[in-house]
């Protein structure tokens, strides 16, 4: 069983970018957060009250979803979906997130990304 938060915004019209072809070019980022032991609610809160409430609000944003893995307690997985790889490099120079970074990383020992360029979905 996945533990899941989502929250997620249509697009505006005219922010939509579509590729040669007429597929819609989208960005997503995987974030993966080792938390400290004792910190996983603390973690949890501050995803669903502060960041993804301040992301959502970023233009190019799509969703984000917060993932727990089942057998590591402190194993989260933050799946973010821009629609470039502009509008998810500008969430990351935003004041919001500068503001909300010491936050979160106050919360966990380390964590890695991977972005990947949305090809197909349904």
């Amino acid at each position: 069983m996945v533990h899941r938060s989502e929250i997620k915004f249509r697009i505006p019209q005219s922010e939509i970018r579509i590729a040669e072809g007429g597929a819609l070019i989208m960005i997503e980022r995987h974030v993966t957060f080792n938390v400290i032991p004792g910190k996983e609610k603390d973690f949890e809160k501050l995803f669903k009250e502060e960041y993804s409430v301040a992301m959502s609000k970023q233009p190019g944003f799509v969703s984000v979803t917060l993932l727990k893995e089942h057998e590591k307690e402190a194993i989260y997985q933050m799946v973010i979906r821009f629609q470039s790889i502009e509008t998810a490099a500008a969430w990351r120079d935003s004041a919001d997130h500068k503001a909300l970074s010491p936050k979160i990383k106050a919360l966990y020992k380390e964590s890695t990304v991977q972005v990947y360029e949305v090809i197909a979905q349904k």
